[in-house]
């Protein structure tokens, strides 16, 4: 048998104070002399008492937890920005809850159902999309929901993405000036907007620089589907001189199946491109150039917007896009006087 749990009517009887004066001096802002404190948190070390947070939530209506619903983590950007947003909400005294969730409606509605049940004071999605019907749930619930990494056309949710449109066109305008005219694509996810946004931006850069896509491939964020869709490239007729690849993590399989399957070099036969700048990008064994997702930026932005929204009663839904560096390494030709962007 465990020992029984501490409670506090015990430090309050060894403090020799009231329960009620006990609850305070446990609860963030609450009014109590030194003296008293210093009595309650001496009885609670000597018991090994620990208040129940999430009990305390049911009667100030805020439990000080950030539900983070992500849809996976093999690709290296998520696990940095999870860090990134828990240590952000820590140093104004929030945690994090995280859910891990397939990327479908129904996956993602049964977790938020679950989330809300743990009193939540708000949710931060990344990288996966809101239904209609689940939005409307949040919001009849009071509690805020932001999007991470992901837009959506809805004008409840506020939303913090790097500028994909945008770094997808300056990839273009990047390989257009290095001579390259054989350029192909292999898209993140069409069913994300970021997906979607990279390639649009991209095209746009080419349509600019007087040139068309020979190929584009939905590598859906995959390692295995990207591997595929650069072989079947090397199958063309017309063979891609570059390739953008939709995010890095997708970026590495097609560097190493045109390195060591093809034994073609890159850059000097085929330039690659990626998105993200994450960790094991600036690895020599890649050295990979790619559009920097301003990572701290968007966290910042992102835990700005949840706790205006919880704190302040801030109303106001944001669409943040925040612009991010190209950043110049080894896999990609690089255009003679090209800016160096990297921060």
């Amino acid at each position: 048998m465990g020992a029984e749990k501490v409670t506090s009517i015990d430090v309050a009887k060894r403090a020799g104070v009231s329960q009620s004066a006990v609850s305070r001096v446990f609860t963030p802002g609450a009014s109590v002399s030194p003296k008293m404190a210093e009595k309650v948190l001496k009885a609670a070390e000597e018991l090994g008492y620990r208040p129940n947070v999430l009990a305390r939530s049911l009667i100030t209506g805020r439990s000080r937890i950030i539900g983070l619903v992500v849809a996976y983590l093999e690709n290296q950007f998520y696990p940095d920005a999870l860090e990134k947003l828990s240590n952000a909400l820590q140093a104004h005294g929030y945690h994090i809850l995280v859910f891990m969730v397939s990327n479908d409606d129904a996956s993602v509605d049964k977790v938020m159902d679950e989330l809300l049940d743990y009193q939540v004071d708000g949710i931060i999605t990344a990288s996966v999309g809101m239904s209609n019907a689940l939005t409307s749930r949040c919001s009849a619930a009071g509690v805020p929901v932001v999007l991470f990494n992901r837009g959506q056309d809805d004008d409840r949710l506020s939303q913090v993405t790097s500028d994909n449109f945008e770094g997808g066109r300056k990839i273009a305008e990047f390989l257009a000036a290095g001579g390259h005219r054989r350029i192909a694509h292999i898209a993140g996810w069409s069913g994300s907007s970021t997906g979607r946004d990279r390639e649009a931006g991209f095209r746009q850069g080419l349509k600019e620089a007087g040139l068309e896509l020979i190929a584009s491939i939905d590598g859906m964020y995959t390692r295995e589907t990207a591997a595929a869709a650069t072989r079947q490239l090397s199958q063309n007729d017309v063979k891609p001189d570059a390739i953008f690849v939709g995010n890095d993590y997708m970026a590495f399989a097609v560097m190493d199946v045109l390195r060591f399957e093809l034994k073609l070099d890159v850059p000097g036969d085929v330039s690659v491109v990626g998105y993200d700048d994450v960790p094991l990008a600036s690895w020599p064994a890649y050295d990979l150039t790619t559009l920097r997702q301003p990572s701290n930026r968007m966290v910042e932005a992102t835990v700005s917007t949840l706790l205006g929204w919880i704190e302040e009663g801030s109303k106001d839904v944001q669409k943040i896009k925040i612009e991010g560096p190209l950043m110049i390494r080894g896999s990609a030709r690089v255009p003679e006087g090209w800016p160096d962007e990297r921060l």
